[in-house]
């Protein structure tokens, strides 16, 4: 059986248009009544032997909040963005509309000071390409939806464009499967088997 990594993505801690770059804030209180609602639901993922999260508030506050006691890993830390950390993607446009639009068209871009979407992309595809391979071995990792983003991009050697048109929600899971350099994204949900039963 191939390594399986299931990333579950992080509780809000804003509203969708107050999202920030590199958010540091904590889980807000709607985050937190998330968290509770889907605990049940998510639990069976604590099983996996390695348990992992990025080391943002609110990844690390969902992780212990689904009883998964995660390792904090910097590889799965948020795009660095340089100076328009903490900013809204509108705030960024107000001030530099122009280092935005650069950004936006080309993944090689770093208007910012910070780290290019192609250089993201590839740091979390180095942190997924070097978890242990035992056959059958479960991981689960906590993370940022940019990271997820960024995973989804590197699984499927899609190119770094791909990145502005996957929508990861708080608290959804994606799972890939395989090895290093060979990956497959997996869509897991009920089998019609299991629903009739």
């Amino acid at each position: 059986m191939p390594l399986r990594v299931t990333f579950v993505a992080a509780a809000r801690s804003s509203p969708l248009l107050a999202e920030r770059f590199e958010d540091d804030r904590p889980l807000d209180q709607a985050g937190w009544g998330e968290v509770e609602r889907v605990a049940r639901e998510l639990l069976p993922l604590a099983a996996a032997e390695l348990r992992y999260c990025s080391p943002t508030p609110r990844s690390r506050a969902t992780g212990e909040g689904l009883g998964y006691a995660p390792l904090v890993q910097l590889g799965l830390r948020d795009c660095d963005m340089g100076r328009w950390r903490g900013l809204t993607l509108g705030e960024a446009m107000a001030r530099e509309p122009e280092a935005v639009d650069a950004w936006l068209a080309d993944p090689r871009a770093t208007p910012h000071g910070g780290e290019s979407l192609v250089d993201f992309i590839t740091r979390v595809g180095g942190w997924l390409d070097t978890r242990p391979v035992e056959d059958g071995c479960r991981v689960v990792a906590v993370a940022e939806p940019s990271v997820i983003r960024a995973a989804v991009v590197y699984a499927l050697k899609a190119p770094p464009s791909t990145y502005w048109n996957i929508d990861v929600r708080p608290l959804s899971t994606t799972s890939v499967t395989g090895r290093a350099g060979r990956w497959n994204l997996r869509f897991d949900g009920v089998s019609a088997q299991t629903s009739r039963a």
